[in-house]
């Protein structure tokens, strides 16, 4: 099945969750709203001024050179009286602009006379220059925030800067994962020079549980099931007690010690098997249970750590993301040169591990197996190459940062 089809079929199936709850806003980033947040407030309040200076009438300044005397002295937090004619006030970055005031004048821009009871103003000043009028930032009644829109520290300043303490989010998604596969050892309970041959230490679990985290999940890991038939069946019974989502990495091939996709249509349904892409073919969706309101999603991953990257940056992580209600789903990605040469198409779309070099390119990394996880930590991107197509020196080419899909 082609990738894009694949995840339009696993976005169909990926209805956003109907729990919500409400979190302080120090914890709310990477969260997703659960509704729209409006202002109550104008932000800033008031007309304010954006340096430290000197409150103004410019009708009082003809001309460069006008000496004013200092009439008051307004600091932020506190208001000023309104302002005598003909004189100033002192005022300091964020201070209210005091009534009868319509421009401030850098202190660079002024002379102290007199130990400061006057002033030398040595420009002509413009109407409103360095204030930061009422409501330019927020208006009264504004959505600030949408509902969907997964929460950056730049909205959660935001806000904060409208007095809200707490905010409206969808629940994390309940993520069940394990990994199968006999020659699978956790490490730390073998020393590398124990470890028996035809032995491999479990990356897939680490990296996976990291980037549901990331994902904003609540995790539980079931550890690592044996190839065996009724031990798959047993752990994904277990696993989807009280989970949204079940997750394994490895034994979705069709090898003869591969047993997730007969366990799946055991319990419950199988609905995507195998997608046209490298790596990452041999992927499974499907479905635990056979009551629809009470089912819980599935996905296989391959069990190549590489294959199993790719596919959760790229299937995997949309779908959790509008389970969590988000509203964009999409990655930007850029147009780069492409460094390098890439003689042999591939039948397959493929998703090459790349980094941007200082010279404006793409360089690509030697060995692109699937099994190279060292590959995806040199990386800073993806460059999704068509099927059926070779990549000349100089070619430019498709490129989806990493700093884009971890986000």
């Amino acid at each position: 099945m082609p990738l894009d089809e694949a995840l339009q079929r696993l976005l169909e199936h990926a209805a956003p969750l109907e729990r919500t709850e409400e979190v302080d806003t120090f914890d709310a980033d990477g969260r997703v709203l659960a509704r729209d947040v409006v202002s109550a407030l104008q932000v800033p309040p008031h007309d304010n001024s954006s340096m430290d200076g000197y409150a103004v009438r410019t009708s009082n300044i003809i001309a460069p050179g006008v000496e004013l005397a200092v009439s008051q002295r307004i600091q932020a937090g506190h208001a000023g009286d309104a302002l005598a004619p003909g004189s100033t006030a002192r005022i300091f970055t964020g201070a209210p602009l005091p009534a009868g005031a319509d421009a401030v004048v850098m202190q660079e821009d002024a002379d102290v006379l007199d130990g400061g009871a006057r002033v030398r103003i040595n420009v002509k000043p413009r109407p409103w220059q360095w204030v930061r009028a009422a409501g330019e930032d927020v208006k009264i009644g504004t959505v600030v925030l949408e509902k969907g829109e997964r929460l950056t520290p730049a909205a959660i300043g935001l806000a904060a800067g409208i007095g809200l303490a707490r905010l409206p989010v969808v629940a994390r998604p309940r993520v069940a994962l394990f990994s199968t596969g006999d020659e699978l050892v956790m490490p730390g309970a073998i020393a590398p020079e124990q470890l028996p041959r035809g032995a491999i230490y479990n990356s897939n679990r680490f990296f996976l549980a990291a980037l549901l985290r990331r994902m904003g999940c609540e995790v539980q890991d079931f550890g690592t099931v044996p190839d065996r038939p009724n031990a798959t069946v047993l752990a994904l019974r277990s696993a989807a007690r009280e989970h949204d989502l079940i997750i394994t990495s490895g034994g979705v091939s069709v090898g003869g010690e591969d047993h997730i996709k007969p366990a799946i249509e055991q319990l419950g349904t199988l609905d995507l098997w195998q997608i046209a892409m490298k790596p990452g073919k041999p992927f499974v969706y499907g479905h635990i249970g056979k009551d629809e309101a009470a089912r819980v999603h599935f996905m296989g991953l391959p069990g190549n750590p590489v294959s199993s990257f790719v596919t959760f940056l790229l299937l995997v992580r949309p779908f959790l993301l509008k389970l969590q209600g988000a509203t964009r789903l999409d990655v930007p990605a850029m147009h780069l040169r492409a460094d390098f040469e890439l003689p042999r198409a591939d039948k397959r779309r493929e998703f090459l591990r790349a980094r941007r070099n200082a010279r404006g390119g793409l360089d690509l990394f030697s060995n692109q197996s699937s099994g190279v996880l060292t590959s995806a930590h040199w990386a800073d991107g993806l460059i999704d190459h068509p099927a059926g197509s070779t990549i000349a020196q100089g070619d430019m080419v498709r490129f989806i940062p990493l700093s884009e899909l971890l986000a």
